[in-house]
C-alpha cells in the first residue's frame, strides 16, 4: 500500500474530535502512528485470502467491497465512504482471520491506516477508541445485514428501478454502467438485469446505450420502487 509522508495529524483531530478528550494521551499516540495514505482508483486495497495487517478508516473517496461468487459473479456488499471504517477489516483484525472479500477504490481515495500491532495496543488501552471503533463497527454491520436482506428478499425490478433513479439524478440524467455492473450493485446475474433494462426501455422509461443509460422518466421508476415499499 502506497504511504504519503505527511502528517495525518488534521484529518485524526476532525475524525476523532467527538469522541477524545483533546488532552487524552493515547490520542496523541494515534497522531504519531497513524499514517495517510492515497491510493489511485480502482487500486487493489485487498484480496480474498489475504492476511489482514491494517485498521483502515476512508477520509475521502471511496472504497467497494465485493464477493465473488464459485461462478466468478461479483457482488457489491457495501461502500467505504469517507469517515467510515471497513466491517470486513475490523472484523478480520479482532479474529484474527483472512480475509473473505476483496476491496477496491472507486474513485481517488485518502484513508488513515493504523498497523495490526498499534491497532491491538490502542483497543486494550484506550476506552474513547474502542467506543470509536466498535460504534462505527456495530452502524457498518446494520447496513450490511440490510444489502444482505435487499439481496436476498428483494425484488429486482424494484431494486433496478431505485438504482436507475438515483444514479440517473447523480448523473443528470445519465447512468454510466455495464450491465455487468448493475448486476453487482444488485447481486444478481447480468441476464436477469439486461431483461428488465428491456422491460423499462419498452416502456419509455429509459433508453439503453453501449455502457450507458439515459434515464428519461424518473417519476415512473420512483413508482416502482414506492410501491413497493
Amino acid at each position: 500500500m502506497p504511504v504519503q509522508k505527511h502528517s495525518a495529524r488534521e484529518s485524526l483531530d476532525i475524525l476523532f474530535d467527538d469522541w477524545f478528550p483533546q488532552d487524552d494521551i493515547v490520542l496523541e499516540q494515534l497522531r504519531h502512528q497513524l499514517q495517510l495514505v492515497e491510493l489511485p482508483a480502482a487500486y487493489e486495497v485487498f484480496r480474498r485470502g489475504d492476511a489482514c495487517r491494517n485498521y483502515l478508516v476512508v477520509i475521502d473517496g471511496s472504497v467497494r467491497v465485493q464477493a465473488l461468487s464459485p461462478g466468478g459473479r461479483e457482488v457489491t456488499l457495501y461502500r467505504v465512504a469517507g469517515g467510515q471504517s471497513c466491517v470486513i477489516t475490523t472484523s478480520c483484525l479482532i479474529s484474527q482471520e483472512v480475509y473473505p472479500a476483496e476491496g477496491i477504490t472507486e474513485l481517488e481515495t485518502t484513508a488513515l491506516v493504523l498497523q495490526q500491532g498499534a491497532f491491538n495496543e490502542m483497543l486494550g488501552k484506550s476506552e474513547a477508541f474502542r467506543r470509536f471503533v466498535f460504534a462505527n463497527q456495530g452502524q457498518r454491520l446494520s447496513d450490511l445485514i440490510h444489502r444482505i436482506e435487499d439481496v436476498a428478499f428483494g425484488r429486482v425490478d424494484v431494486r433496478l428501478a431505485r438504482l436507475l433513479f438515483d444514479q440517473g439524478r447523480k448523473g443528470a440524467g445519465r447512468v454510466s454502467a455495464t450491465h455487468q455492473k448493475l448486476a453487482s450493485e444488485l447481486g444478481t446475474a447480468r441476464e436477469v438485469v439486461s431483461r428488465q433494462l428491456k422491460v423499462f426501455e419498452r416502456r419509455g422509461w429509459i433508453r439503453v446505450g453501449r455502457g450507458s443509460i439515459e434515464v428519461l422518466d424518473t417519476e415512473s421508476l420512483a413508482s416502482v420502487w414506492k410501491a413497493a415499499d
